[in-house]
């Protein structure tokens, strides 16, 4: 059967790590067949000189669920070695087959940038993009260098596509906030279309009682980089700790090499000080449901998030979540279940913690809250986003600023 549309995993195919954005890649190709499509995942691969399907070691990535001790993506030399031969003593990769549609859901690269328009001449319909998020350009200090060196090019490509789904209305706004104030004139459409999630397996609620812990676990999800602020989390568990409030503080999440040092000093300085603070570093998924199922509630302190699945995870759990008011989260969070802070100081995460360790019917009242939300799963997402795909229609190449 021929594909209905082209899916481009060049980079989660070629990486176990699973933050947000692979979440989303790991996600929709499930979430597509569900809702009616035949996706064919592809990958241009720079060795080979062409676009391609997967093959099965990538394909294994996809399914990857164990935990991945590094975010980088790598392609093994075994693979380098039979592009080079395809393409100096193969004669090359045989034409990918055409399709209707193409949904690219990655920050791509340039290079992968530089070979799209040879994909574009397989695509009958609509090509489209997914935009996560504008940090590398609205919090440029907690972002790594190259990332910023990289984000003004890598929007003045997302012009060559005939639409753009944004993750959220706050990411919708700042990809179009940009584009004005850089000049761009002939631009695609750009629709916010909030993602899914995975609701929890039947069993998540069963199996061993947990290890005992020095009072309630908080549980915070999330990679340990600049701009999550899990220095300022840390900060005020200390001061709640420092008053006798009885809690452990659990961190799940890849430290970032970059930006993520100084908050993982601190968590070694409070665990070297005796504080009942574990971080499990990355866990693979069944670990996962395990910290959902076994905490008391959640905390993601993050400054700026293009969207923040960790916040509509909790929820699913039916675990209520501390996070800030604004932005995209504030967009996830107003549904209900979420204890929302104008501020995610550490005064403010200090007394927003309190409150749901000592306030009973507080707690309470969140938690109800919380196990009534009606959440978006990743076939509905699909099926929006696919919805909104069949009303545009290919254009000619676009320009930038004129």
């Amino acid at each position: 059967m021929s594909p209905s549309l082209l899916l481009d995993l060049t980079g989660t195919a070629h990486t176990t790590a699973r933050t947000g954005i692979q979440r989303v890649c790991r996600a929709l190709p499930d979430a597509l067949r569900a809702a009616g499509e035949n996706p064919l995942a592809v990958t241009h691969d720079p060795s080979a000189g062409g676009w391609r399907p997967l093959a099965g070691w990538e394909r294994a990535n996809l399914a990857a669920t164990a935990p991945a001790r590094r975010r980088k993506v790598r392609w093994p030399w075994p693979a380098r070695v039979a592009g080079c031969a395809r393409r100096w003593f193969g004669g090359g990769i045989e034409p990918l087959p055409r399709a209707a549609a193409l949904l690219v859901p990655e920050i791509f690269l340039p290079v992968t940038a530089r070979a799209y328009p040879a994909l574009f001449m397989r695509i009958s319909g609509p090509r489209v993009a997914l935009f996560h998020d504008a940090i590398a350009l609205r919090l440029p200090e907690l972002t790594p260098v190259g990332t910023v060196a990289r984000f003004p090019g890598y929007l003045h490509e997302l012009c060559e596509f005939d639409g753009v789904a944004a993750v959220s209305e706050d990411s919708r706004l700042s990809l179009l906030d940009y584009w004005r104030w850089a000049g761009f004139v002939r631009c695609p459409p750009v629709v916010a279309i909030p993602l899914g999630v995975d609701p929890p397996p039947a069993a998540a609620g069963e199996g061993a009682d947990p290890a005992p812990a020095p009072g309630p676990v908080v549980l915070s999800v999330g990679t340990l980089e600049g701009r999550k602020n899990h220095g300022a989390l840390l900060d005020a568990c200390e001061a709640l700790w420092a008053r006798g409030l009885r809690f452990q503080l659990r961190l799940i999440g890849l430290a970032h090499p970059q930006t993520g040092r100084t908050a993982l000093a601190r968590v070694r300085q409070l665990q070297a000080a005796g504080r009942p603070l574990l971080y499990d570093g990355p866990v693979g998924e069944e670990a996962l449901l395990a910290a959902y199922r076994e905490c008391a509630f959640t905390v993601y302190p993050s400054l700026l998030e293009g969207f923040g699945l960790p916040v509509l995870e909790s929820l699913y759990h039916g675990k209520p979540c501390v996070c800030s008011a604004h932005g995209a989260l504030g967009e996830s969070a107003r549904g209900g279940g979420c204890l929302m802070l104008e501020s995610v100081d550490a005064a403010s995460l200090a007394a927003a913690l309190a409150r749901l360790l000592t306030q009973s019917a507080d707690y309470a009242a969140l938690v109800a809250a919380a196990r009534a939300r009606v959440l978006k799963t990743w076939p509905a997402y699909a099926a929006e986003l696919l919805g909104w795909m069949r009303t545009l229609s290919p254009a000619p190449a676009r320009s930038g600023p004129v």
